[in-house]
């Protein structure tokens, strides 16, 4: 049983984080990722593939964190959708958090990367950054992920749930 303040409200502290994971993956990489994100982090957790998602739902979460292939510098073409129609009241102050897998190669870091660009949007549409744009390395263009990506996205979750239980 929880105790109220002296406002009649609980504590921050007893607010379950709800966390909204969105992702785009195309031969299973970034799909791992967001369930290791999804997983290591405690409280109310939905991974969700990017078409199974209400932009009106959007307002109910702490915390949205999208992730992505980079292909040719950017998201896949339904993150970029996604992110597109976001209506921009939706996630106006919400806290965010952006994430991409990539090769390692010198020609896709000439292009750069789809968290960066995912990030940016998220600002753009009102949302609160609290981590910088994180890339998980693939062993090749299908993969699949380099050893130890899976426990990196986990320990990467932590400091994102570590930082929003301090911001409260």
């Amino acid at each position: 049983m929880s105790t109220l303040n002296k406002t009649g409200v609980e504590p921050s502290e007893n607010h379950q984080m709800k966390v909204l994971i969105v992702y785009d993956s195309v031969y299973g990489n970034t799909e791992k990722i967001a369930k290791a994100v999804g997983d290591a982090i405690t409280g109310k957790v939905k991974v969700l593939r990017v078409g199974e998602v209400s932009s009106s739902e959007l307002k109910t979460f702490d915390l949205l964190i999208v992730g992505s292939p980079t292909q040719g510098g950017r998201s896949t073409l339904a993150i970029q959708d996604f992110l597109n129609k976001i209506p921009e009241p939706a996630i106006m102050g919400i806290n965010v958090a952006a994430f991409d897998t990539r090769l390692s190669t010198r020609l896709v870091g000439i292009f750069g990367y789809a968290a960066v660009r995912i990030a940016d949007s998220l600002k753009r549409n009102g949302g609160i950054l609290i981590a910088p744009p994180e890339g998980f390395f693939v062993k090749s263009k299908e993969g699949p992920l380099k050893d130890g990506e899976l426990e990196r996205a986990a320990r990467w979750a932590k400091e994102i749930e570590t930082y929003w239980k301090k911001s409260k």
